[in-house]
């Protein structure tokens, strides 16, 4: 197994001109852009998450770790769209406003598309009603929101409510996680489901959108 260990360990590292180089070297070689993504990309991240988790890593590996992620994303995300794919379901994702954290969430969407799901990630620090406005104009059949803090997290239960008062809910499956949030809290705001993990989380939206 030549670039499939060389991209994950470029990405786990944080090396995000040797990921670029590998992930290219990859293409050249006859991979196909989901298998770069599966192979790799993926695993690489989810790698460095789990380093972070077990606090062998820090913030500053963590960020360079997405970094080099997210070049190699630049360069297949083209060709993951232009390829012949049927996507199962169509996600809007991101980490409530004033919530910079995105490991997890770049771990969730990195799952996701390599579940066969469209997603459109909109980042860190995402504006409440801004949620709403892309999930309604991109027919989002799922909405993940993710949050590290207690203090950001309430954002999820305006994000809701925002939604019924948009008559968007019924037509939207909503999905909470990240450090901060738990079971109970996902109930009490009404929301379709909570994953513990990305793992978790994909499996979730598998069953939401009856793709299993």
């Amino acid at each position: 197994m030549g670039w499939e260990s060389d991209l994950r360990q470029a990405i786990s590292e944080g090396d995000e001109v040797r990921a670029d180089e590998v992930a290219a070297r990859a293409l050249e070689e006859g991979a196909s852009p989901k298998e770069v993504l599966e192979k790799g990309a993926v695993p690489g991240i989810y790698e460095a998450g789990r380093m972070w988790q077990e606090g062998t890593y820090f913030l500053p590996d963590i960020i360079l770790a997405t970094e080099a992620y997210k070049e190699v994303m630049k360069r297949i995300e083209p060709l993951l769209a232009s390829g012949d794919l049927s996507y199962k379901g169509k996600v809007v994702i991101g980490s409530v406003e004033g919530d910079a954290h995105d490991i997890g969430k770049n771990i969730v969407v990195a799952l996701l598309r390599s579940a066969s799901y469209q997603v459109v990630d909109l980042g860190v620090d995402v504006p409440l009603p801004r949620f709403v406005k892309q999930a309604r104009e991109l027919g989002a059949e799922v909405l993940g929101m993710g949050a590290y803090m207690t203090t950001t997290m309430r954002g999820m239960a305006e994000v809701v409510r925002l939604l019924e008062e948009d008559g968007l809910r019924g037509g939207i499956k909503v999905i909470v996680g990240g450090a901060a949030v738990t079971r109970e809290y996902a109930e009490s705001i009404g929301a379709d489901g909570y994953a513990d993990n990305a793992a978790e989380a994909v499996e979730l939206v598998d069953r939401l959108l009856g793709a299993v």
